[in-house]
């Protein structure tokens, strides 16, 4: 079908008020029934993605496949066998900043070595390669990409610079979050230019990155050690029903677990906490001075698929108990089930992310565009980088004002309840999920 191309302006407004990705922003408007024709470069083909993990481990193995996606390894299938998902709430607190917050939605959300377990489980052949040395690094990476293979590896999201996170120098006095070494996942390195290393992190336009940045942002997240991954080898067969069985007990054992960091206690204990006046960790203490702009910001774009991270990632386990079914024999119905509910949950996901950053405040509507500007420049490769620059900039001003002065009084009580209700929904899931494999 013939299909109308929307502009920018009109996706990022999209992305700002519904919270979807720059993808689906785009198709939305457009009226597109299937994805545009990925671009190439240097022989790789950019098919974007949802979340950073999932996406460039689907991305290396369809390249691997000679160009081809497969319909078997899709985003939502890797997602699922690598374990589907996760909960946490946690806070980086450093004295004198505002405590960072991090929400987890992935299985094994604190650990980085999902794409690892992920492969091992499907029969990928791969190579893992470290080094203390940063120089010794860069020429590791810069010979695979002579060789023509892209490796997957770890840089600091602020050194690396594209996400346009603010510079530790720049925080200085204000009170703001510091993230070197705080925001890492895995992308990408197809090629090498004279410009620099190419990257591959669900842009859909070349996206260029100065080898010397590249190699101090990997060398600043300093427990994966310059850590490169070189994937080699599809199996003939892969045992796919097995391997979707066993990341449904993974998921199971993940979310049903005790801690409550890592498993659905977390969003309990997180709803106690955002209306708890006498814990000093309590939202009314640990943000009576401030802070609070910020932490409203962190909750909708961790929630949000608009902004860095990928969102809740519920939807895309519905996805992918949907693609398992036909592997699921008589369990085909309870996935279905269990998907139903997951698409529950990722609604109410939205409305938490709606109630902390409502779009019905103006000011932070204006947050919202800004986020939406940045993640749909990183989208557009290269040719965005003075109108990520520009929206970063005036986002981190506008932040550390609103922090100080917030634009409008938010609903903790409303967030609190909402959150409880998430937990009361994935509770009931993974209810359904046992039936899947029980």
């Amino acid at each position: 079908m013939t299909t109308r191309k929307p502009s920018e302006s009109r996706i990022r407004t999209r992305m700002a008020r519904t919270g979807e990705s720059y993808a689906t922003a785009r198709a939305g408007l457009s009226g597109a029934r299937t994805s545009p024709k990925p671009v190439t470069d240097a022989g790789w083909a950019l098919r974007g993605g949802l979340h950073a993990e999932t996406s460039n481990l689907t991305n290396v193995l369809a390249h691997l496949n000679g160009g081809a996606a497969s319909t078997q390894l899709s985003e939502a299938m890797l997602l699922g066998v690598g374990g589907g998902l996760g909960a946490g709430y946690m806070l980086w607190e450093i004295k004198g900043q505002t405590p960072n917050l991090f929400l987890g939605f992935r299985y094994r959300w604190t650990f980085h070595d999902w794409a690892e377990r992920t492969m091992d489980r499907l029969g990928v052949g791969y190579q893992a390669k470290t080094t203390g040395s940063s120089k010794a690094a860069a020429t590791a990476l810069h010979e695979q990409l002579a060789d023509g293979a892209p490796v997957l590896v770890v840089p600091d999201r602020q050194v690396v610079g594209y996400w346009h996170l603010p510079p530790e120098y720049a925080l200085a006095g204000r009170g703001r979050p510091v993230f070197s070494g705080a925001r890492r996942s895995p992308v990408v390195a197809y090629a090498a230019t004279d410009d620099g290393i190419r990257l591959d992190d669900r842009n859909l336009a070349p996206l260029t990155v100065d080898a010397d940045t590249l190699a101090e942002a990997r060398a600043r997240v300093s427990s994966t050690k310059n850590r490169m991954i070189v994937v080699h080898t599809l199996p003939e067969e892969i045992a796919l029903a097995d391997a979707v069985r066993a990341g449904i007990t993974d998921c199971i054992a993940q979310l049903d677990a005790k801690a409550a960091t890592v498993a659905l206690p977390a969003w309990t204990k997180w709803s106690r906490l955002v209306t708890d006046q006498r814990n000093a960790k309590g939202w009314p203490k640990l943000y009576g001075k401030g802070g609070m702009a910020t932490t409203l910001l962190s909750v909708w774009e961790h929630v949000e698929p608009a902004g860095l991270t990928g969102g809740n990632l519920r939807d895309l386990y519905a996805d992918f108990l949907e693609e398992a079914a036909p592997l699921l024999g008589d369990s085909a119905d309870a996935a279905a089930d269990a998907a139903a509910l997951f698409r529950q949950a990722a609604q109410l996901w939205h409305e938490v992310a709606e109630t902390a950053l409502p779009w019905d405040v103006p000011e932070y509507a204006r947050l919202r565009e800004l986020v939406a500007t940045i993640s749909a420049g990183v989208a557009a490769g290269d040719s965005a980088v003075a109108d990520r620059v520009e929206a970063a900039e005036t986002l981190w001003d506008l932040i550390a004002e609103y922090d100080r002065k917030p634009p409008a009084e938010p609903d903790l009580a409303r967030l609190s309840e909402q959150i409880q209700a998430v937990h009361d929904t994935e509770r009931e899931a993974v209810g359904a999920l046992r039936h899947v494999v029980g």
